[in-house]
């Protein structure tokens, strides 16, 4: 068997055998359509059936094909098929992957991830180069210079979005008022995250805080801001924030929930992890609103989950992205890896956020559709305002 099959071969079968442990679960093996107790069969008969094709392919399409470009495609498309952050990387770009420098990066100021087979903004950094081109959530990066994003795993798509600071990079983007994609070219910048926000409102008995990033630093600094302003309502902005590690949303959460189950962790072969609050950790008592919307991520998503899950506070706005897993790197023999997602987020209803998101309890703001159909900007921010009302009636 040539080398690619034997690598086509490896890597399916590494994705069949992590199905079936769902398909266990489920007592049936979905799409594969074998039942528990008969799913080895089923996988080693898919393998086969992926193998004919290939060879099909080679001998009897119309021109000789290039079969590492057909091999990497179907590769790209297995694990994709999966999840938006399982990827396969080609011994090129798990080199790069891996010698990518951890600090000093340029960048052009968004979060990225993967919807309908092409890369989506999922939120921009205020006065960050992407900000200045006017990219919004919700826009399609449909190209990277001349290759479609459907091509391309997202760990290659955060990749060659970054770079040195002062190159350029080229994208198509389709915004979804325009027919047609705009190109662009944006220089990287070394891209400074927002400082916390903070203000107060209704004669200084609400407190406003705005993280933008869910890191340990900036947990803290919500903490400090919490223990100086003690009674205080709180308006907790997490509108358009991404970063940090999923722990540090959860320990953000515990500021103000005390009790119960704040999120859990849970994959095929992952050691299911609950999480639950410590009532030491609580800062504050005080009435609590969140504000969420699209670009809501990962971290910043299950502390939505978990103050709207306890009923702590009133979770106000759009429903979130959806992201939160857990990846795993496995090296493949000829160079090549596997980003393969072993366990997701759930919150403490046990739905999981990367699947179903975060949805207010409070639903304020124009769906996708309606924003599409009407153009005219909103000049009052209304979640903010909704927000405030509901604080307003309620007692510290």
């Amino acid at each position: 068997m040539s080398r690619f099959f034997q690598r086509l071969m490896f890597v399916l079968g590494a994705a069949v055998f992590a199905a079936l442990g769902l398909g266990f679960a489920l007592g049936e093996f979905g799409w594969f359509g074998v039942h528990a107790g008969g799913e080895q069969d089923g996988a080693y008969n898919q393998i086969h059936v992926y193998q004919q094709v290939l060879r099909r392919i080679q001998s009897d399409y119309v021109t000789e094909p290039n079969m590492q470009t057909v091999t990497t495609g179907a590769l790209h498309g297995l694990l994709e098929s999966l999840d938006a952050d399982s990827s396969y990387l080609t011994p090129t770009e798990y080199k790069i992957w891996k010698e990518r420098p951890s600090s000093g990066v340029a960048q052009i100021g968004i979060t990225v991830s993967k919807r309908y087979g092409y890369a989506t903004v999922v939120n921009v950094l205020p006065g960050s180069p992407a900000d200045h081109e006017h990219i919004a959530d919700g826009d399609v990066i449909e190209a990277i210079g001349d290759t479609s994003t459907r091509e391309l795993s997202l760990a290659v798509i955060r990749l060659m979005l970054d770079g040195k600071a002062g190159s350029t990079v080229n994208l198509t983007v389709v915004k979804p008022r325009k027919a047609d994609p705009d190109k662009l070219t944006i220089a990287r910048a070394i891209v400074s995250t927002p400082d916390l926000s903070q203000q107060e409102y209704e004669n200084s008995t609400v407190l406003y805080l705005k993280p933008a990033v869910i890191t340990k630093a900036r947990v803290d600094e919500v903490a400090a801001k919490l223990k100086a302003n003690k009674g205080k309502k709180i308006v907790l902005d997490l509108r358009d924030a991404s970063g940090g590690e999923e722990e540090e949303g959860i320990r953000l959460a515990n500021l103000f929930v005390g009790q119960g189950t704040l999120a859990m962790l849970e994959g095929q072969r992952f050691p299911k992890q609950t999480f639950a609050a410590d009532p030491a950790k609580v800062l504050t008592t005080a009435p609590l609103a969140v504000l969420v919307n699209r670009g809501t991520y990962g971290a910043a998503e299950l502390t939505a989950s978990a103050i709207e899950a306890a009923k702590r506070g009133d979770v106000v706005g759009e429903r979130t992205f959806g992201e939160g897993s857990v990846q795993k790197t496995i090296d493949l023999p000829d160079g090549a890896a596997l980003l393969l997602t072993i366990a997701k987020y759930e919150g403490p209803d046990g739905k999981k956020i990367q699947d179903e998101a975060v949805n207010p309890n409070v639903q304020v703001g124009k769906t996708p559709d309606e924003e599409i159909e009407d153009e005219t900007p909103d000049k009052n921010d209304q979640p903010l305002d909704k927000a405030l009302s509901i604080l307003k009636s309620k007692n510290s």
